[in-house]
């Protein structure tokens, strides 16, 4: 008898277990992350900031609006640029890395950077950066989605669709501009392009870099949007290139947190990565935006 079909055989069986395996686990940190008490499913409100002071709460004629139940006037942030500080209202206790907060200077998450999380009751806020805005961020980690939250449907794992691409790498300094779901354009950095194949045809994929992360982020819109997955696209990371190539996993193809909350600022795919592709792979639709 022949070994060698056999062991083929048992070589492709233990190709797909891994796939099979690999993708589960991934999908069960992923799910992890989503459900977390500061995930995106206790994502409640954003508010953007004027120049100036901004009052916030949830009471009438607030700039930025927090929950029915959160203090009438939670404070004002004050903004000067690109700095912000915050003053906590009379009466209200806020905290700052589990310490009472009695107002200053806070971070935002400009340049990649971990902003100043403040906490008030249940209730967490930050300040965000988006090109020369600045938002506040709220969370509540008793909030609807999260309680409410059943999963994520998914395509079946397949090595089909872990596919090894040509790595293209850019040869002088190159940018991208990416839309937003606010209408807005942000101009990033891009590596290079992924070049792959599916049933002999070529596509391709430009990734851009975010700061403070190593993986290549693909933003990507395929022709599943409009039936299976996501309206607005979905996102995939790829570790760096090596010798060429690389691995676009298309099994962890995912939904932007904009499918869970319309208080998300997510990219939405240009134009170069819409695919006129089926991607069979990854997450389907979920959430109701």
């Amino acid at each position: 008898m022949n070994p060698l079909p056999l062991l083929a055989a048992m070589a492709f069986a233990s190709a797909d277990d891994d796939v099979i395996a690999s993708t589960r686990q991934w999908q069960e940190r992923r799910l992890q992350r989503l459900q977390a008490e500061d995930g995106w499913l206790t994502l409640v409100g954003l508010g953007w900031l004027k120049e100036g002071v901004n009052r916030a709460g949830s009471g009438k004629d607030v700039d930025v609006e927090f929950p029915a139940d959160a203090p009438t006037l939670v404070g004002t942030f004050t903004r000067s640029g690109s700095a912000v500080s915050f003053q906590p209202a009379a009466g209200v206790s806020v905290l700052r890395l589990g310490q009472p907060f009695s107002g200053g200077p806070v971070k935002t998450d400009g340049s990649g950077a971990e902003p100043d999380v403040l906490k008030v009751g249940r209730f967490s806020f930050h300040v965000i950066a988006r090109g020369s805005e600045l938002g506040v961020r709220i969370k509540d980690p008793d909030s609807r989605a999260r309680k409410e939250f059943k999963g994520i449907p998914t395509y079946p794992p397949s090595p089909k669709w872990r596919i090894r691409a040509r790595w293209e790498p850019v040869t002088a300094r190159t940018t991208m501009e990416v839309p937003n779901v606010l209408g807005r354009i942000e101009t990033m950095s891009v590596p290079g392009t992924a070049v792959f194949h599916v049933n002999g045809k070529e596509y391709r994929l430009t990734p851009v870099l975010e700061e403070g992360v190593s993986q290549l982020f693909f933003i990507f819109a395929d022709e599943t949007n409009r039936t299976e997955t996501y309206g607005a696209g979905r996102f995939l990371y790829a570790d760096q290139p090596k010798d060429g190539s690389l691995v676009l996993d298309f099994n962890r193809a995912y939904n932007p947190p904009c499918a869970f909350s319309p208080f998300a600022t997510c990219p939405l795919p240009p134009k170069q990565n819409r695919l006129a592709l089926k991607v069979e792979a990854g997450e389907k639709r979920a959430g109701d935006h």
